[in-house]
């Protein structure tokens, strides 16, 4: 006889789940219990969005389902934020979900919430399991739906009285079986004749369900035919930045010489990423629905070829099953377009060089450039969302795979859990999280998890003292008519010190590499606040500027 929380365990261990991010409650008790004797690591957190995220970081960063355990009603909510990330981010995570007893549903009990209905739209499968027997097989399920096709998040509600329930099963909990859905010679053969016959080819690498090796298959492509690559928003880990081919990162503000390629080109390339609205630049680098250039759409998911673009031609496979076949095709000649991936490669470089003046005692460029000389090829940086991170995503020289925690959603208040996640992943890599002050305050309670875990991230708040990217658009649309856009702040090195990690603050430029060399040899989570003039909105424009310029 077991119960079901046992069961759970079981099916977890049998899936390979090494740790889960979870905040504790007493809808799912006997699930605590039955984990108390397992080897499964335990990471408790302070909010359940935070959970998510970590969990969200973890399937970033693996390729594996990151595993979530909330309460029900409020904390469900609160990790749905977690969940529209990894879903809108293609990641695998899997969100388990106190729910109330049986006898309960239907008559609003305490903290009931329908998670058919409320997750519905945002998750890739909903269940609810009613029979504590089918607990293994619906476990197993949960793991092949998260991984397969375009990952995504599940979510799996657990009654109360059925995490109790003694049942006699003689199932045994079986792993789900990853399956790699793989290009045919036909579809390569096709894809070899269009780029023999192009003039103008760029490539666009995106998506999730890549490896390193992919990612190394992908840059031996790309020498081979002297392909130009660019990397969607947000994905900059599947290229690397000072590869003679790389053309910079495809987004919000994208370099306007990159996007003048792409319009451009006579043939795109597009592997694994679904380049919706921020990488494609609202639909105008590629035109929806029908390219004006030659698309060729590489996915892992069917249904996602032809959802928002035609493709010429589709090709239905995962990004490390693609590059691998395709890596076995060489061009005829030598392509005509060899002089294009370095000019545009040369471009990267020059955008990518950050400004070393700006308003203000602190100056972000020229604390970028000293990041990028100290810091090892395999740091981890994280962020959440705001003007602050263009300074990450342009100024940073990527250079290998899983060394980045972003998400595409958009979402704020990513950066500090993610950081969690990832140095509990890779306890010997450096981790930095960057964030703007407003997006620190709405997870950085997390930075207690670092400390009880002994993980020591770096926290790099970029405070100017206000929801800077909304103060952006509220001065380019009404100008001089400031509204709840002002924040007031706390001493955050102060507030580093008080949850027993390390706290610095820096007024001035030349302040910083000290700050950051005493933060990493603290042994401790750190914070370092960097007071930055609310007038550098942007590393090239100032408030006024855009203000006076509407």
């Amino acid at each position: 006889m077991k119960s079901g929380g046992q069961l759970i365990v079981d099916s977890l261990e049998a899936n390979g789940v090494d740790r889960i991010y979870c905040v504790p409650g007493e809808s799912y008790l006997a699930v605590l219990d039955a984990l108390h004797d397992s080897k499964i690591e335990r990471i408790v957190c302070r909010q359940e969005g935070g959970a998510a995220m970590m969990a969200d970081c973890y399937g970033r960063l693996t390729g594996k389902p990151g595993i979530c355990f909330v309460t029900r009603g409020p904390g469900a909510t609160n990790a749905s934020a977690g969940v529209h990330i990894s879903m809108q981010d293609s990641v695998p995570m899997i969100l388990f979900i106190g729910q109330v007893a049986s006898h309960a549903k239907e008559r609003e009990a305490f903290q009931e919430v329908n998670y058919r209905a409320f997750f519905g739209d945002i998750a890739k499968w909903v269940v609810e399991i009613d029979d504590a027997a089918r607990i293994p097989e619906l476990v197993t399920r949960a793991f092949s739906i998260a991984t397969s096709g375009r990952p995504g998040p599940v979510v799996v509600s657990l009654p109360e009285d059925m995490l109790t329930s003694q049942v006699e099963t003689t199932t045994v909990a079986l792993p789900a079986i990853p399956v790699e859905t793989r290009p045919g010679e036909e579809e390569i053969a096709k894809l070899e004749a269009l780029l023999n016959d192009a003039e103008r080819p760029f490539v666009i690498l995106g998506g999730t369900r890549w490896n390193a090796e992919a990612v190394e298959r992908m840059k031996r492509i790309s020498k081979a035919w002297a392909l130009p690559v660019g990397v969607s928003f947000r994905r900059q880990m599947l290229f690397d930045h000072l590869h003679e081919n790389y053309a910079g990162d495809i987004g919000i503000g994208v370099n306007p010489k990159l996007a003048k390629a792409i319009k451009e080109a006579d043939v795109v390339l597009l592997v694994g990423g679904r380049f919706s609205e921020m990488p494609s630049s609202n639909y105008t680098l590629i035109k929806s629905p029908y390219p004006n250039q030659t698309l060729i759409h590489v996915h892992a998911d069917a249904h996602e070829l032809g959802r928002v673009y035609r493709p010429t031609l589709a090709i239905h496979a995962s990004p490390a099953a693609f590059v691998e076949a395709f890596a076995r095709r060489e061009p005829a000649v030598r392509p005509a377009w060899a002089d294009v991936a370095k000019a545009l490669h040369a471009a990267y470089l020059e955008w990518s060089t950050p400004p070393l003046t700006g308003p203000g005692a602190v100056q972000m460029g020229p604390i970028m450039n000293w990041l990028e000389e100290v810091l090892p090829d395999d740091a981890i940086l994280t962020n959440g969302a705001g003007n602050y991170a263009t300074w990450v995503h342009r100024f940073h020289r990527f250079r290998r795979f899983a060394t980045q925690g972003a998400p595409t959603s958009g979402s704020m208040g990513y950066g500090t859990p993610a950081a969690v996640a990832a140095k509990g992943l890779f306890p010997d890599r450096e981790v930095i999280a960057f964030a703007g002050d407003g997006c620190f305050l709405m997870n950085g309670q997390e930075f207690a998890t670092a400390v009880q875990y002994g993980l020591p991230i770096v926290v790099i708040v970029v405070n100017n003292g206000i929801y800077g990217t909304i103060r952006m658009h509220q001065e380019r649309e009404y100008p001089g008519r400031v509204e709840a856009t002002d924040l007031r702040n706390p001493d955050f090195a102060a507030l580093a010190r008080a949850y027993g990690g390390h706290g610095e603050t820096v007024h001035e430029t030349a302040e910083f590499a000290p700050a950051f060399e005493r933060a990493r040899n603290s042994g401790k989570p750190a914070i370092i606040d960097i007071k930055l003039d609310p007038e550098a909105i942007t590393p090239t424009r100032t408030l006024s500027d855009i203000r006076e310029r509407r």
